[in-house]
């Protein structure tokens, strides 16, 4: 049920934030947009300050190439992700291993090269467009070597008829699969400790074409990592 609800109050959000089903725009907050930028996915990075944690991050680590790299398709994480992961999950775990609610960690604390393979988890080789996906979805390789589920669910609780949309909306969703794939059925789902549940997040927006691939970016509720909150 913990899935489900979350699975409704991200399509819901989506509604306003998400990508579409027009093939020749994305959406992005609220507005439509021609999907071709006229420039490589790391320019593209540089035309929104939503990026400036995760430029830093692919400068450092010397990551640009690979972003850059033909046919490939790029989950950019924003600001707000990097934020997610150093306050609920380092600071969060290093607070627990010394006993001390009161630690603070700063972005400045963390050691970079700790991010390279994080960062190559996001970056899938080929195209990767919502058209190609469906419900099911596709277990693609990242470029740090594991597989992840990539998908794109319909919103059933729009009424296309007073909307722009022809058809339902359809959202995209990365999911980090946590030992085998999480089943559909609720049931099931629920005799799963949450410690092995997949983690899954839905895309703000999706389509960007660039000169050497695809962008979609993140949902600032994502994590960096797909890392799970200390408990």
């Amino acid at each position: 049920m913990k899935k489900l609800i979350y699975y409704s109050c991200m399509l819901g959000l989506a509604i306003v934030l998400l990508q579409a089903c027009k093939k020749d725009n994305y959406i992005v907050g609220g507005s439509l947009h021609n999907p071709k930028y006229n420039g490589t996915t790391y320019d593209y990075l540089h035309t929104n300050h939503l990026f400036d944690t995760l430029l830093i991050v692919i400068d450092q680590l010397g990551l640009k190439d690979e972003i850059n790299a033909n046919n490939t398709t790029f989950f950019a994480p924003t600001n707000y992700c990097f934020y997610n992961y150093v306050k609920k999950i380092v600071q969060a775990r290093k607070r627990i291993a010394q006993n001390d609610e009161n630690l603070v960690v700063n972005f400045s604390d963390i050691d970079l090269n700790t991010l390279r393979d994080s960062i190559r988890a996001y970056i899938f080789p080929g195209r990767i467009v919502l058209d190609s996906l469906d419900k099911y979805g596709k277990m693609i390789t990242a470029m740090d070597g594991e597989q992840r589920l990539i998908r794109a669910i319909e919103d059933p609780s729009v009424n296309v008829g007073g909307t722009n949309f022809t058809d339902l909306p359809k959202y995209m969703f990365l999911t980090k699969i946590y030992g085998t794939r999480d089943p559909d059925n609720l049931d099931s789902l629920k005799l799963i400790p949450d410690s092995q549940k997949d983690e899954t997040s839905i895309m703000q927006t999706t389509g960007i074409i660039t000169n050497n691939g695809v962008l979609h970016v993140l949902s600032n509720y994502h994590i960096l990592t797909f890392a799970k909150i200390p408990q």
